[in-house]
C-alpha cells in the first residue's frame, strides 16, 4: 500500500450517494453492482428460513434469541466498514440496533451470497477479514452452484462447519435448531 494513500473511513461511505452499494475493505471503498435476481433469492430464503425461527419468534415456539439483518453497515475497524447479505446478532450482545449506523459491534454471525463480481473478496479477502475481527461463524452461499459452505471460528481459524448442496436438509451452526432446506434457497432447477 502506497504510504501517502489515506485509509478510508465511514465518512467516506457517507459522502457516496445514498443509492450506492460501498464497503470500505482494507482502507479502500469498493463499489459493487446491485445484485441478480438469484442472488436476491438466496438471501431472501435465508432471512425467512432462519429470522422467522430465531429473529421473527417473538414468542411463538421458534428458538429466537437473535437479530438477523439484511445489509446492515458493520464497522469491524476505522478502516473496514463491511455490508454483507445477511448479518446475525445474539441479542444479549446487540439489544437494540434499531437506528444506528454503523453497527459497531462485531456479529456472531454473517453470510456473504457470491455474485460473480464479488466471489473472490468473499471467499478470500472477507474471509480473512471476519477471522481477524472474530466474526463466530461464516457462511458462503453460491446460487450459481447450489451450496452453502459453513465454517466456525476456533482459536483464530476458520474450521469446516460443513458443505452443503441443493439437496441437503441440514442443521448448521449456529441455526443447528432448526434444519435448513439448502435447495429452496435457490432457484427451481430449470428442466
Amino acid at each position: 500500500m502506497d504510504p501517502a494513500r489515506k485509509l478510508a473511513t465511514y465518512e467516506d461511505l457517507r459522502a457516496l450517494s445514498e443509492p450506492e452499494r460501498a464497503e470500505v475493505i482494507l482502507g479502500a471503498v469498493v463499489t459493487q453492482p446491485a445484485p441478480l435476481p438469484r442472488h436476491a433469492r438466496a438471501q431472501g430464503s435465508l432471512r425467512r428460513f432462519l429470522g422467522g425461527p430465531f429473529d421473527d419468534d417473538d414468542g411463538f415456539g421458534g428458538p429466537g434469541g437473535w437479530w438477523i439483518l439484511l445489509e446492515v453497515d458493520v464497522r469491524l475497524g476505522p478502516h473496514d466498514i463491511v455490508r454483507p447479505d445477511l448479518a446475525g446478532w445474539r441479542r444479549e450482545r446487540l439489544p437494540s440496533p434499531w437506528d444506528t449506523r454503523p453497527i459497531d459491534v462485531v456479529p456472531d454471525w454473517i453470510c456473504e451470497v457470491l455474485s460473480p463480481s464479488n466471489a473472490a473478496v468473499d471467499r478470500v479477502t472477507k474471509r480473512k477479514l471476519y477471522a481477524e475481527h472474530g466474526v463466530s461463524f461464516y457462511w458462503i452461499v453460491d446460487p450459481t452452484e447450489g451450496t452453502l459452505e459453513a465454517d466456525r471460528l476456533e482459536r483464530g481459524a476458520w474450521v469446516d462447519a460443513g458443505r452443503h448442496d441443493r439437496t441437503a436438509v441440514a442443521r448448521i451452526p449456529p441455526f443447528e435448531a432448526v434444519e435448513l432446506p439448502v435447495g429452496r434457497l435457490f432457484p427451481p432447477n430449470e428442466a
